[in-house]
């Protein structure tokens, strides 16, 4: 077990320096306007004195800008090698702040329509007292997130009609494992539970739809070993997903070959079982270009694959799901969304994934299949009402035309 101690500065070179910059300069001008949101409606109204009013502030703007001195001192805000109790103190604290922030906007809005139907000042309303139950329930419900988010994650078993798929492999069982997001927050003995669970599942094939990692291939080596141990009779096949670029996608992806995945880059397999075919594809993710890398391209996936053979798409991003039910997938399984993590949150998030945020949905056609996550990404760990998942998918045939006409009549 490795030295928790032990803290590992990451250089700030070409794997941790996102050139994205216009995408995270958004995040944080969001961050910056939640920040001051709570200064002037949270903090600036507190009846204490003015020094602690300052202090109060000043020790909420560092936890709202945790991320910046992430990058600050480690060049990136996606791995933080530090020892994993001081990421889940900074995890609960940044929860805390978004949800401080979320519960006075919230309480804000009721107030403010009590306070005119009551013909009453505002501040008579929202007190001093709503102002300490709002910080007792973020903290209180910011922990039990944030514990709730690292435990290992059960297994949701679905069951999916594929179409073109033949009677012979109805049946037949998948294991989705997705943004297992492995760092100092999901260490080496976590991965061997989520191992041991999914091999305990006796899956024909186990598919990993991307964000595996945060960090680097030196930083992470220990706790990624476990994953050699996924063992599946047609095999382990996985895809890069947006973290895999952050860290330098070429070394991550000739990493994960030799701990025995195949790893699919715009390109299929054939899995067959008896006589009997599947198509699996994968593709890259959508932020590839900005790395030097060709961005997802299901044309060239799907080159030179078979006609009328059922085809599993793996893609991280749900986005896009139309057009694959356009080029004839049959099922298409992503991940990236984290189901949101906070119900009700969960609809804000929607507005960045064309409204696929968890669980299945028809598009035409095809099946799309949006994983909760096996993890999240250490930078805002929390679950509240949405649990992560080691998801379990049993294919299905489409009943034939005399089945469904059996149905019927027996009905």
């Amino acid at each position: 077990m490795r030295d928790s101690s032990h803290v590992l500065l990451i250089p700030l070179n070409d794997c941790c320096v996102n050139p994205l910059g216009g995408v995270f300069t958004v995040f944080h001008i969001y961050l910056t306007v939640a920040y001051l949101y709570v200064l002037w409606r949270f903090v600036v109204p507190l009846p204490i004195g003015r020094g602690w009013r300052a202090l109060l502030a000043v020790v909420l703007l560092i936890i709202s800008k945790y991320h910046l001195v992430l990058i600050a001192v480690y060049g990136t805000m996606f791995s933080p090698e530090v020892p994993r109790a001081a990421v889940l103190i900074a995890g609960w604290l940044f929860c805390g702040f978004v949800l401080v922030m979320v519960l006075t906007l919230v309480t804000n809005l009721i107030c403010g329509v009590l306070a005119i139907r009551r013909k009453v000042s505002m501040s008579d309303i929202f007190g001093e007292r709503l102002r300490s139950v709002i910080a007792v329930v973020a903290l209180l419900l910011s922990a039990g997130g944030v514990y709730q988010a690292v435990q290992l994650p059960d297994v949701r078993r679905v069951e999916v009609t594929v179409e073109h798929l033949p009677r012979s492999l109805d049946g037949l069982q998948i294991v989705q494992l997705t943004d297992l997001h492995i760092s100092r927050l999901f260490q080496a003995d976590w991965v061997e539970g989520v191992v041991s669970r999914a091999n305990a599942l006796n899956a024909d094939a186990i598919l990993i739809t991307g964000d595996l990692i945060d960090g680097t291939v030196g930083a992470r080596a220990e706790d990624v070993a476990p994953l050699r141990k996924l063992t599946a009779p047609l095999g382990v096949i996985a895809i890069p997903g947006n973290h895999e670029y952050y860290f330098d996608a070429d070394q991550w992806i000739a990493e994960f070959k030799r701990l025995g995945m195949q790893v699919l880059v715009n390109e299929h397999v054939i899995l067959r079982k008896g006589a009997d075919q599947l198509i699996v594809a994968g593709v890259t993710d959508e932020v590839a270009p900005a790395y030097g890398h060709n961005g997802p391209d299901l044309a060239q996936a799907l080159a030179g694959a078979p006609k009328d053979t059922p085809t599993i798409l793996l893609k991280h991003r749900p986005e896009g799901a139309p057009d694959s039910a356009a080029a004839g997938v049959g099922l298409q399984l992503s991940g990236h969304t984290h189901g949101g993590m906070i119900s009700g949150l969960d609809l804000v998030a929607g507005y960045a994934n064309q409204g696929f945020i968890s669980g299945s949905y028809d598009v035409g056609k095809m099946k799309l299949y949006v994983s909760n996550g096996t993890a999240l990404w250490n930078g805002f760990p929390i679950r509240l009402g949405v649990p992560a998942e080691i998801t379990e998918i049993v294919l299905r045939a489409s009943p034939t035309l005399n089945e469904h006409t059996a149905r019927r009549t027996f009905l």
